[in-house]
């Protein structure tokens, strides 16, 4: 094939990583014309509710697996965090590039690190997984709802309208962003463990297509590609959706691959924390294997109750 056209949502990183994924495939296919399709989605357009209702992630990639569908792009690129563990019939998530750092990072105007924030202080965050296990360290904050793209959330943090915001580190690095924050904490991964596919990017593409697959190879890296695999398999066997609270993060240690999960209350109460490992050749099932474990420990029980309780002050608006 000589032309490819690759989809990816219109927002600043979005695009930043569509053309990272371009660049990638113009050093193996030099001669190729590469065009990008910008799609806003209906989770960039729906700003003032939080995305558990709306519908989830879903409706960051929904639009972009439509147009691959119906023939309008070969390929897709997604913040591999976004991508839900259902993929529709006659596409095919491919390659996963080379997990960057997956912290998450404290900004502030006002005070130099989480621990100096004072008791009733406003963090923003969009993210149940965030609340959650912000709240089980610091139960003496309040947490509100951020939405909108990077720098809609930052010019909400220096207008006053939270003491303090966590976001991504990794989306505010690519877009070098970070300095224009006077204060900044990286957290640590085992006080605020990362969401499924946190500093990948999904590759999706159309099936049976063996082209496009050869294409897509470049850009996928074994390591991240199983630690995806292992992180996505807990959460489809644990069926949580958006309005749960979900941690999950696999690791490789040499020979030994890890993965733990931390699931409770957004209010950072009722947390159930566990983790399991095996060697290289042993891991295939570990997702599964944590799942299993975590709901004879009660976990389906305690998510249904967490997905009844989220966002209960903002839900009888949406009536």
């Amino acid at each position: 094939m000589d032309k490819l056209v690759i989809t990816t949502r219109a927002s600043a990183l979005a695009l930043w990583q569509a053309y990272f994924v371009r660049d990638e495939i113009k050093k193996h296919y030099p001669s190729m014309q590469i065009e990008l399709l910008e799609i806003t989605s209906k989770g960039d357009k729906i700003l003032d509710r939080p995305l558990a209702l709306i519908g989830g992630k879903g409706h960051f990639t929904k639009e972009l697996e439509d147009e691959m569908l119906s023939g309008n792009a070969h390929l897709a690129v997604h913040s591999l965090k976004d991508v839900p563990s259902f993929i529709p019939e006659g596409l095919e998530l491919v390659a996963i590039t080379k997990r960057a750092d997956q912290s998450d990072i404290f900004l502030s105007h006002q005070y130099k690190s989480l621990d100096e924030l004072p008791s009733g202080a406003v963090v923003g965050t969009t993210s149940l997984r965030r609340r959650m296990q912000l709240l089980s360290t610091r139960p003496d904050l309040k947490v509100k709802d951020l939405r909108g793209n990077v720098n809609t959330r930052l010019r909400k943090l220096s207008e006053g309208e939270y003491d303090a915001i966590i976001l991504a580190y990794i989306g505010l690095a690519r877009l070098d962003l970070i300095k224009d924050v006077p204060y900044s904490q990286k957290l640590p991964l085992d006080m605020m463990i990362p969401p499924m596919g946190q500093a990948s990017l999904g590759i999706e593409i159309v099936s049976n297509n063996p082209k496009l697959r050869e294409i897509a190879s470049v850009l996928n890296d074994e390591d991240s590609f199983l630690c995806a695999k292992l992180e996505r398999d807990f959460v489809s066997m644990i069926g949580a959706g958006c309005s749960a609270p979900v941690a999950v993060n696999a690791t490789i240690d040499g020979d030994t691959v890890n993965i733990i999960s931390m699931i409770g209350f957004s209010d950072g109460t009722n947390i159930l924390k566990h983790s399991v490992s095996g060697t290289r050749k042993e891991c295939n099932d570990l997702g599964t294997q944590l799942a299993n474990e975590m709901i004879q420990m009660g976990a389906l029980e305690l998510l249904q109750k967490a997905e009844s309780i989220s966002f209960k002050d903002t839900r009888p608006d949406r009536m």
